[in-house]
């Protein structure tokens, strides 16, 4: 079997562009789907793929960890984040013709089923925080969450922290355990909450936030600091009584590894469509179990970066919880066909070969590319840039 052609198709779903990546074989009807969605990046993304294509074209798509050290090495320059996603993209859709040639669902071949349901929460975003933070209503994020909850799931992660320079004051503190407080009020002790951090924060500022929520106990707090510098991380999760998480900027095991060596989080959370793939993903989670760390991967993407998240789920011994993204667009399972099954806050088992989606290349069609609105145009009151 030969990998005769890949491409990529585009589909806007509003808040971000997925990008899927389709790879063709020259066995009649076997197709390879995988997503390489990065928001702000799409043209990057599709050109990485472009570019990286001609490594590998007339190769066995089944060879799977061969095609993936011809892409992350041969090129010389090692892939960014931009460059991973596109291998993460090939690399997923490798695996679903793996699946589709041999007549079995991914997750068997990644070793198995070691649970029986896949635990998601849902990101409840967190409303408009450009205005003075002290006056910032909290019931739109109360409201989502009491929705999401009388749906079936049993943890929610939202986001509500004030954009942040490098020291805040009293009221800012106030005003953040003030929402948490509420929102633990309206749920209940038997729904978990995260706290997207976003990076927004330097470890002095973070630390008093996450110290000021402490008592409504967060399920873990997420990204407390930008993602450069793990030695700030390991700060903030020496200095609190709460779970630290993180890893969604970062790609490869060899980003991750300071990460364990300095025990700075908790809970990982690498993307499957951004740290080089399921295989790169699996080798991520291994070298986490040795230190005792959960992972809980990082999706706020399409329907394939679903799928590809639920057979992780179910072959990951250390695996903690999946978010997803299934109210982003009403028309999401028309444009990728698929028999994912969701019940009180689980994803259930997917039997179908490969990774068990299907993109309906017409309906993507009604959805070409748009350029994604810029949500990250954030200013201090003297007009100094801030982490969105």
């Amino acid at each position: 079997m030969k990998i005769t052609n890949i491409s990529t198709v585009v589909v806007n779903a509003q808040m971000r562009n997925w990008v899927f990546v389709k790879l063709e074989t020259d066995t009649p009807g076997l197709v390879g789907w995988g997503e390489a969605s990065m928001e702000w990046k799409t043209r990057a993304v599709v050109g990485a793929v472009e570019d990286l294509s001609h490594f590998i074209l007339g190769d066995d798509p089944t060879r799977i960890e061969h095609l993936y050290q011809k892409l992350y090495r041969q090129p010389f320059f090692r892939p960014g984040a931009i460059g991973q996603s596109a291998i993460s993209g090939i690399e997923q859709a490798c695996w679903d013709i793996l699946g589709k040639h041999l007549g079995v669902p991914v997750y068997k071949l990644l070793g198995g089923a070691v649970r029986d349901r896949v635990r998601m929460y849902t990101h409840l975003g967190g409303g408009d925080m450009s205005s003075v933070y002290e006056s910032f209503d909290a019931s739109r994020v109360i409201d989502l969450a009491v929705s999401v909850v009388e749906r079936g799931y049993t943890a929610v992660k939202v986001v509500f922290v004030p954009y942040s320079e490098p020291l805040m004051g009293v009221p800012y503190t106030k005003k953040f355990a003030a929402v948490m407080g509420a929102l633990r009020k309206a749920v209940g002790d038997r729904i978990d909450i995260m706290i997207d951090f976003h990076g927004r924060t330097y470890p002095a500022v973070a630390v008093e936030y996450i110290n000021a929520v402490a008592e409504y106990r967060p399920f873990f707090c997420e990204e407390p600091v930008p993602p450069e510098n793990i030695d700030a991380l390991a700060e903030v999760r020496r200095a609190v009584r709460v779970p630290i998480a993180t890893g969604e900027r970062l790609v490869t095991r060899h980003q991750f590894r300071e990460v364990f060596e300095k025990q700075a989080a908790h809970v990982i959370q690498p993307d499957l469509s951004h740290c080089g793939g399921l295989l790169e993903a699996k080798k991520i989670a291994a070298m986490a179990e040795a230190y005792y760390m959960g992972v809980a991967p990082h999706n706020p993407l399409g329907p394939i970066a679903n799928a590809a998240a639920l057979h992780f789920g179910l072959s990951t011994p250390n695996f903690l919880i999946q978010e997803d993204m299934l109210s982003d667009v009403p028309w999401r399972w028309e444009v990728v066909e698929s028999s994912l099954e969701t019940r009180d806050g689980y994803w259930l088992p997917c039997d179908e070969p490969g990774l068990g989606v299907k993109v309906n290349e017409k309906a993507a069609a009604q959805h070409p590319f748009e350029q994604e609105r810029l949500q990250s145009r954030v200013y201090s009151a003297d007009g100094a840039v801030l982490d969105w």
